[in-house]
């Protein structure tokens, strides 16, 4: 007979595991890693001689796609236009940026997997007699482990002549020239030590599930049980 258990602590769990997921994959798949110096409107002379005022922009890179501005002259209407710069994984810019999307990919398929299984933790708490909080945990520490790596070596990345374009002649290696970062490399950290949460917080969520209460309940013949 299925029990649906529900306590605080494995909700929290819950809920926290499917943000970190969704964290990291919108961060992996946003351009906003690396914010390129400011660069003025290809239309810098029109707006001179209409007296427009000028309003230089920065382009955004990530790990394969990129945001830029578009100027039509026509119009004096300017567009961001954002999209991946590399059709396939062979034109992703750097080798390092290669390892760096092949480790975060991993860690973020194991994280939206056990975001997957963990709504059903509620019915199902073990199979083959192993705790599925603490299985879900394990998984979430090796899936931080693969983004620590991505993480380490995406600045490896940029001395890489795409790098170089946007942020200046003095990027190299663990060095942004005139670039700074985006939000998504912060998003990226973020969600790799929410993932480590996450991990020792499994331990808190099977305890719960596994109370003297939660017994007790179980017992008295009750299907549904929540606890605080």
């Amino acid at each position: 007979m299925c029990h649906v258990i529900v306590t605080c602590r494995s909700m929290l769990w819950t809920l926290l595991s499917i943000v970190v997921a969704f964290a990291e994959l919108i961060a992996f798949m946003s351009a906003d890693w690396l914010i390129g110096k400011a660069k003025p409107s290809s239309s810098e002379e029109g707006d001179d001689r209409t007296g427009g005022s000028q309003e230089p922009y920065r382009p955004t890179l990530g790990i394969y796609g990129r945001c830029t501005r578009i100027s039509h002259m026509q119009f004096s209407r300017r567009d961001t236009l954002c999209g991946p710069y590399a059709e396939n994984f062979s034109e992703i810019a750097s080798g390092f940026w290669q390892a760096t999307a092949i480790f975060l990919a991993m860690g973020i398929m194991i994280l939206c997997t056990v975001a997957f299984v963990s709504v059903f933790t509620m019915c199902v708490q073990s199979i083959m007699k192993k705790s599925i909080f603490n299985v879900c945990g394990l998984l979430q520490g090796i899936a931080g482990l693969f983004l620590i790596l991505g993480l380490i070596l995406y600045p490896a990345g940029w001395g890489c002549q795409k790098a170089i374009s946007y942020c200046g002649p003095y990027a190299s290696a663990y060095k942004l020239g005139d670039c700074s970062l985006g939000w998504a490399f912060y998003t990226a950290i973020g969600g790799t030590v929410l993932t480590f949460i996450c991990a020792v917080f499994s331990a808190q969520a099977e305890i719960a599930t596994s109370s003297d209460k939660v017994q007790e309940e179980i017992e008295e013949g009750k299907n549904l049980i929540c606890l605080l």
